[in-house]
Order: structure tokens, then sequence, then C-alpha cells
């Protein structure tokens, strides 16, 4: 019998940053367990699938691959298929997927990722099939040594908090990743200490809604005094964090990141839509008012700063002089980015069950490409305005290419930088460089690395 400990595997993943964490956490109890990873199908043992359900294309996605896998199973009886993720949270699929996909061996969710390794044992060594989903979590493993590792410390994504309790009427992530659950600071800041003793200089604080970071907990903490901690940890470089809800930024946290250098200028600020009628049917909370006067304090406030957000087209009941609002929102606010998408029906969403989904695809689709085209001009212009300025930039990926080194790396306000350079000797991947941006595309910059 094969011991576990000799075992490959492969992971893939859909969907957000906390997905991605999630996914590192996989890895690292898949290591912890003598396992190595491998970049082809062909040669794992094992698979495992991290799904995502916000959007049907994403969980279109997860079936098409499911349906591939199972056919190359079927030639290799002892490769084990697992399937975890939001989309195994929505009542009824993980049962669905059983039965229609029999090649897959266990299904778990989003609450008992701690308990893979078990799950595993038993798919592995006594051959059953499992499907082991929780519907609430049971508590935060903080003591599980794979919450700490990473498979490169670079740059680290740490989650700050679980779930929402907002209810977007479209959302199903309230659903599937349960209600707010914090972490309690010390277990965050004793992961980023490891971390930056690890060689780790930037970190991302993840939470479905960091501004609510704290409520839960019964203790004087919020959002804008986590940071605060965080700054003070020695090592760490450069602090991000996403996702902001617009209702819970508040002129504190604003403050927060004008004081602190360490903090980046990237603010990640869903708008969503910019009709009022269409942000109630959305319960988000704010009027377009509100959210283009939160834009405008940030903006003085943080010189500098990059503000990105999400905008969904063809909610139920959107008319076109409701789309029109959202471009003018668009022209106003100026944002530096956008992922734009069509609204998708979720099944169990107020959204879902109350309102009809009237507005015609092939008019989501014209919206879209509007609204992208308006959006990719801003962006292209905002770009053009750094060309000729010199930016510290972070270089996290290299390689070479006509024997040249192709660099790439971010700015603390989030922009993509491309760096040609011709010394093959020098060795920058993981340090900070001076750059002068020499030409701007619209979604990414290209720079040369300033010479002392």
């Amino acid at each position: 019998m094969k011991m576990l400990e000799n075992l490959k595997y492969m992971t893939l993943t859909w969907g957000c940053q906390m997905n991605e964490r999630d996914t590192e956490i996989i890895q690292s109890m898949l290591e912890d367990m003598g396992m190595k990873e491998v970049a082809s199908i062909n040669e794992a043992d094992l698979i495992v699938l991290v799904t995502c359900c916000v959007r049907e294309k994403a969980e279109n996605k997860v079936y098409a691959k499911l349906g591939e896998l199972s056919k190359i199973k079927r030639d290799r009886l002892d490769l084990v298929i697992a399937v975890g993720g939001c989309m195994m949270q929505q009542k009824g699929v993980g049962e669905k997927i059983q039965k229609r996909f029999p090649e897959v061996d266990i299904i778990f969710g989003t609450h008992n990722i701690d308990r893979l390794p078990e799950l595993l044992n038993r798919a592995f060594l006594e051959k059953e099939r499992v499907l082991e989903i929780w519907e609430k979590d049971k508590g935060i493993p903080e003591e599980k040594d794979f919450y700490k590792k990473r498979k490169d410390f670079l740059k680290s994504k740490v989650i700050i908090s679980y779930g929402c309790n907002n209810f977007c009427s479209y959302c199903i992530v309230p659903f599937v990743r349960g209600r707010e659950r914090s972490r309690k600071p010390k277990d965050i800041i004793n992961e980023i200490k490891y971390l930056a003793e690890n060689g780790c200089v930037e970190v991302m604080l993840l939470g479905q809604n960091v501004n609510s970071y704290g409520k839960d907990l019964g203790e004087e903490i919020d959002f804008s005094d986590l940071l605060k901690k965080v700054v003070e940890i020695d090592g760490m470089e450069r602090i991000r964090f996403m996702t902001s809800h617009p209702k819970d930024f508040s002129e504190k946290l604003i403050r927060t990141i004008a004081d602190y250098d360490k903090i980046c200028n990237h603010i990640h600020l869903p708008v969503q839509a910019g009709s009022n009628k269409v942000l109630r049917s959305m319960n988000r909370g704010y009027t377009r008012e509100e959210y283009l006067s939160l834009v405008s304090k940030i903006k003085s406030s943080i010189p500098g700063v990059s503000i990105t957000t999400d905008i969904i087209v063809g909610f139920p009941g959107e008319t076109r002089e409701d789309f029109e609002q959202t471009l003018d929102v668009v022209k106003e606010a100026e944002f530096d980015n956008a992922y734009m998408f069509i609204y998708s029906p979720r099944k169990g969403t107020a959204a879902a069950e109350k309102f009809k989904d009237d507005v015609s695809l092939e008019e989501k689709k014209e919206r879209l490409q509007e609204l992208m085209e308006l959006q990719n001009k801003i962006s292209l212009k905002i770009n053009k305005e750094l060309v000729g300025r010199n930016f510290i930039v972070l270089i996290d990926s290299e390689e070479e290419k006509e024997g040249k080194k192709i660099y790439a790396g971010r700015t603390e306000t989030n922009k993509i930088v491309n760096i040609q350079e011709d010394d093959l000797s020098r060795k920058l991947y993981g340090t900070f460089q001076n750059v002068e941006i020499i030409s701007a595309q619209t979604w990414s910059l290209s720079g040369k690395i300033v010479r002392h």
C-alpha cells in the first residue's frame, strides 16, 4: 500500500484571495503529511479543488474540470479527487456532485479545512468516499502549525476575520462563509511576527469586510487599532488589506492610513452600482452621494492614493438611466481600476428569490462593454500621468527571456511595473528598487531601475 508521505498533489483554485489563502493552508497540511506538489495532473496522486460560487461562471468551470478529471480517473483508479471551497457549502451541492461524479472521493466545506488530513486517510487507506460539510465552524484552529506556514514568504496573506454580516441581496458569501468571526489580535500579530522573521516584507490582511474587524470580540479594538499594532512589527515593510465596505469606512481609518508609511496607499472600495434605487435593492447601506463623499475624503486626506472598485451591471430592475448613473459615478470617482461583472443570480440570495432577472443577457453584455471602455480610458489616463515619476517597487517575479531578465513588481499603490534588466548577475527578486516609470499601459506600467 502506497504511504501518504510519498504522494504527489496538485491544487486547483477559483475565486477570491480568501480562497487563495485557504489553498495555502491546504498545501501546508499536505506538505506536513510528507506530500510533494507537482504542476501536472498526470503526475498527481491527489488533486484538490478549492471552489467558488460567487458567480455562475466560476461554478461552470468547476463542473467542467470535474468532468475532465472524472475521465482521467477512469484510467487511473488510484487517483484521489477532493473538492472543497464555497461551492460545497451551498445546500445540496455536495450531494449533487457526489451523485453526478462518482469519481470524486472527498467533499468538504469551508468550515472544516483542518479535517482534510483525516479525510485523506479515510479515502486513501480505507477506500471510503467521504462527504463531510459543517454548517458552522467549530472555532478557529489557531494552534495548528500549518496555519502559519507558506510556500513563499515574500508576500503573505493573513486572514483577520471570517464570514460576513452584511447580506447584500446578490451575495452568497454569508451563506457559505458564515457570520463574521474576528480572530484575536494576539493570534494575528503572532502570525505576522512569524512571517516577518521568515522573510516576509509585505502582508495582505484579509476579511470579507475588514472594516468590521473586532465588533464581535468584546474588547476595545477596531480595524484601525489592529493596523497600528501591525505597523509596529519589525521587518514588515508593507501592509495591505481588502476588502473594505464603504458603509464602515471611518474617518479614523482614513487618518490611520494617512499617518503610517507602512500602510499602502491603495484601497479597494466596491461601489457595485451608481443608482440609489439599485443600491437599495442590493442592500448596500449607502447612497451614491455618500460613496462619492467618502472617495473625496480619502483622496484629499491621502495624497497619491489609488482606489479600485467592483461593479455589477444588469442587476434586476436596472434601467438604462440607472446604468447611466453608474457611468457618472465612475467618471466622478476616477477609479484606478475596476473589476466589472454581469449580474449572476445566486440561489438562496434575496435578489434571486425576490427579483426577476429582467435585464437581457444581450443588454448586460452591451453595458459591461461600455463600462469597461470607460474605465479603461480612465485607467490609462491615470497611468500616463505617472510617466517620468519614481516609485519604490517590490520585485516579486522574474523570468529570463532572450538573454535578458524580465522583472515585475508593485508600487505601494498596487500598480504593476514591468522592468527589463540587462545585467543577469544582479539578484533583484525580493528587493525594493527605486524605479522610474518610462511608459504606461492600461493595466500596467513599464519602468527602469534608477542607478545611483
